[in-house]
């Protein structure tokens, strides 16, 4: 038994929304044993105390949605998001997940994982026990709870197919999605803009539910986009949901289309609606006007068919080309306009690209920016990741202060220190730029509020009824955060920076970060969903 540990002085606010309070934690053996006024206790018990005066103690940080799926495999140390205060990574996002995989398809998977923006990795396990089995080899720094994606279930069974499956072919996601949830997964995710999850139907999804409303897991979606219909996005997320009676979480909350910007009221009126109505919906967001994915993902449907060997093979034919070139022009999904210097490559696999925009690019070549684009995933097919610009602070805001929103930072557990790479900076600053900006400058949230967000929601959203609140009995996944100084510094134009402000950070007691450094320790493991509460 390790020694218990006294955390002494700072001001609680403990992941549930109420007041911020002074107040003791005592921990021992990994769990919150007692809350208040402790000093004596501790000193009965021979406790380690940590002083925290001046400090505020919060529950780890939850990170709803997450795409670390295979940056913590590559580099355990998940050092991004540490140093922010994430204690849990929530991976399987967007239709993506490391599992299940078909033995016979470890190409089109590594392909398919490419578009997560980290090294390609050829998997050497197939299902959640064996991506359990891959991480506790190399422990990660922080805890992982996974979701099933339903790309990944449709690679597995289906290929990279543009067509509709087969009650055969149902039948077997279905099962795979059930034998995950049994083994521990938390849910399923959409990623209807992603190839090949967007070339499942609305009633595709449905069926897929089943297994997940019988569970009582969650569905996250991001839910598919059509030029002129984003509204469209959200009523189809939420007849799945109705139809299937699966909870649902609407992943990153967003208007991309320049036409529905400023106009945030709208699908949240839809959520509204529908929560009158007795459905279970919640969505998260990240607190940036801009968000980022493959290149690839911004290509017509069939363009992407087979994966990236036979886009390349595809757009290697000269008649071909030329129907890519003129449906690329048009817009992505359907007609969403190519704004060119709002589109920032944030990595690719040839020298001088990152952090130049396709504008720049383009110029600089004398090149046509669509054929630009084609040219570009032709040659290296799912890797090429950019940062768009198609977002404004007025929705964010409105989204962010709702009752129904958590923060998900759509990011990746990846090292400070990056090459030549300018990922999105909510990699990096994601849950310290809340506490700085909407709670400190903006006063969009209280303190209470945005932690609750960052904690307690999103633990009762997936399950996980021992974690996001602090209190007795409770895993001591904790941050100890100065609430005055709290801030992030990645930025777009220079994104790989950690925070400052974020002090202390223990997972399951053991300290991960120690005075703003981030320590060897690596205790975190993969969670597992349970109807018990222990996980």
């Amino acid at each position: 038994m390790s020694r218990p540990l006294l955390l002494a002085g700072g001001t609680l606010v403990d992941g549930t929304g109420a007041p911020a309070r002074r107040a003791d934690v005592l921990v021992a053996d990994g769990r919150v044993v007692a809350v208040g006024d402790l000093l004596v206790e501790a000193r009965a018990r021979d406790a380690e105390v940590v002083d925290l005066d001046g400090l505020v103690v919060t529950p780890g940080f939850v990170d709803i949605h997450t795409h670390s799926d295979v940056s913590l495999v590559h580099d355990p140390a998940g050092e991004s998001k540490v140093r922010q205060g994430v204690t849990t990574e929530v991976i399987g996002n967007c239709g993506f997940s490391p599992f299940p995989h078909a033995e016979d398809r470890l190409d089109l998977h590594r392909d398919h994982m490419a578009r997560l923006g980290e090294p390609p990795m050829t998997p050497d396990w197939l299902d959640l026990d064996g991506y359990a089995r891959r991480l506790a080899a190399r422990p990660p720094a922080l805890n992982v709870a996974a979701l099933v994606g339903h790309g990944t279930l449709r690679v597995a069974v289906v290929g990279v197919e543009e067509r509709e499956t087969t009650s055969a072919e149902r039948a077997r996601m279905r099962a795979l999605l059930a034998d995950a949830l049994a083994a521990g997964a938390f849910g399923l995710t959409t990623g209807l803009t992603h190839v090949p999850s967007s070339y499942g139907g609305p009633d595709e999804v449905v069926d897929l539910l089943a297994p997940v409303a019988e569970a009582g897991a969650m569905y996250a979606t991001h839910a598919r986009a059509t030029a002129g219909a984003e509204l469209d996005a959200v009523r189809e997320a939420l007849a799945a949901a109705r139809r299937s009676g699966a909870r649902l979480q609407y992943s990153h909350v967003a208007l991309n289309e320049p036409s529905s910007w400023g106009r945030a009221q709208e699908p949240l009126a839809l959520f509204e609606e529908a929560a009158a109505s007795g459905l279970d919906v919640a969505f998260d967001l990240y607190p940036y006007a801009a968000s980022s994915s493959s290149l690839s993902q911004y290509l017509p449907g069939w363009v992407q068919e087979g994966g990236s060997e036979a886009m390349a093979a595809r757009l290697g034919d000269p008649t071909t080309w030329q129907r890519a070139v003129a449906e690329t022009a048009r817009g992505w999904y359907g007609g969403i306009p190519w704004l060119w210097d709002r589109v920032r490559i944030a990595d690719a696999p040839e020298p001088g690209l990152a952090g130049r925009t396709l504008e720049d690019v383009a110029g600089a070549t004398g090149r046509d920016p669509v054929e630009l684009v084609l040219d570009l995933c032709r040659r290296h097919g799912n890797e090429v990741e950019v940062v768009l610009s198609y977002r404004v602070e007025e929705d964010v805001q409105a989204f962010l202060a709702h009752p129904f929103a958590s923060i998900g930072s759509d990011g990746n557990a990846i090292a400070v220190q990056q090459e030549s790479r300018r990922p999105h900076p909510r990699h990096f600053g994601t849950f310290p730029r809340v506490l700085a900006r909407y709670v400190r400058e903006l006063g969009v949230l209280t303190l209470e509020d945005a932690v609750r967000k960052m904690t307690w929601a999103n633990a009762r959203r997936l399950g996980l009824t021992d974690r996001g609140r602090v209190a007795e009995g409770m895993v001591a996944d904790l941050v100890a955060l100065d609430a005055d100084r709290v801030q992030d510094l990645a930025t777009f134009d220079e994104p790989c920076a950690a925070p400052v402000g974020i002090e202390h950070v223990w997972v399951s007691g053991v300290a991960t970060v120690r005075d703003g450094v981030q320590t060897e320790a690596r205790p975190g493991r993969l969670l597992r969903r349970s109807t018990t509460g222990t996980h």
